[in-house]
């Protein structure tokens, strides 16, 4: 293991422990706690260091906080949140330290766990990406959906992190969040399809800034989206549909194929 325990004075707001609430959130979907109402959070309390073998709902929220490192290339894969640290989150958290100049042994110490709490904003959101951007754009916020607002902003989170990866890969290039969650009755008006992603707040449709959408659709290819619609707009819709499958989408859709 590469990484040495940081000093007192290294530690900022971001290291304290998280609230209540966000430590419950990372137990899964299962356990998602009214995160609509929860107040402000600071970092995630990381208490052990974590590598393969590791178990528990810290691991679950490691990985989701490493999902969007789920490949090196084009692959149709995603790093589970089953709490099991296994080979494959292993390779997510080695590809997140190289990219964040760590030493990349798949070993998550103090530095990597600095690292992933830097992501993370002192709301739960993360650093780049503010809840609002993916509230429904008819003024209902995480509300009227197809779950509840709290299991909403629980997913909106996850796929924060996974465009977190796809901003760092795209040379820390803005994202502009051109739809994100939205209501049934937005959705309707929208011409969404009506079990639409965007109805769990699983899914956005993106702008990378200097980037085409073919370029950001290769990128998202490497990141565990496992809903890509066709390059060719304007935008580049990802989703996490595989990773939800009582949403009833349980089939990976890449229109474009490999791009």
């Amino acid at each position: 293991m590469n990484e040495s325990r940081p000093s007192a004075r290294g530690i900022d707001r971001r290291t304290l422990f998280r609230s209540a609430a966000g430590v419950t959130a990372a137990l899964g979907m299962a356990s998602v706690v009214n995160l609509a109402s929860a107040g402000s959070a600071s970092a995630y309390g990381w208490s052990r260091t974590l590598q393969q073998g590791s178990s528990g709902s810290d691991v679950v929220e490691l990985q989701i906080r490493v999902g969007g490192w789920a490949a090196a290339g084009a692959q149709q894969t995603y790093v589970a949140w089953d709490g099991a640290f296994g080979p494959a989150t292993a390779a997510a958290v080695t590809r997140f330290q190289s990219a964040f100049g760590l030493g990349a042994d798949g070993v998550v110490g103090p530095q990597t766990q600095s690292a992933l709490n830097s992501l993370e904003a002192s709301d739960g959101s993360t650093a780049h990406f503010n809840w609002s951007e993916f509230y429904s754009k008819d003024g209902a916020a995480f509300n009227n959906g197809k779950v509840a607002a709290a299991t909403v902003k629980e997913n909106v989170r996850r796929l924060m992190y996974k465009l977190e990866a796809v901003r760092k890969k795209a040379g820390n290039s803005a994202i502009t969040i051109n739809s994100g969650f939205r209501s049934i009755s937005h959705n309707a008006a929208s011409g969404g399809a009506s079990n639409s992603m965007h109805l769990y707040g699983v899914a956005a449709d993106i702008v990378v800034s200097g980037h085409s959408t073919l370029q950001t659709y290769r990128i998202a290819e490497t990141c565990g989206f496992s809903g890509l619609e066709a390059y060719s707009n304007s935008w580049q819709h990802v989703d996490s549909r595989v990773q939800y499958p009582s949403y009833g989408s349980g089939s990976w859709w890449w229109e474009s194929g490999v791009a």
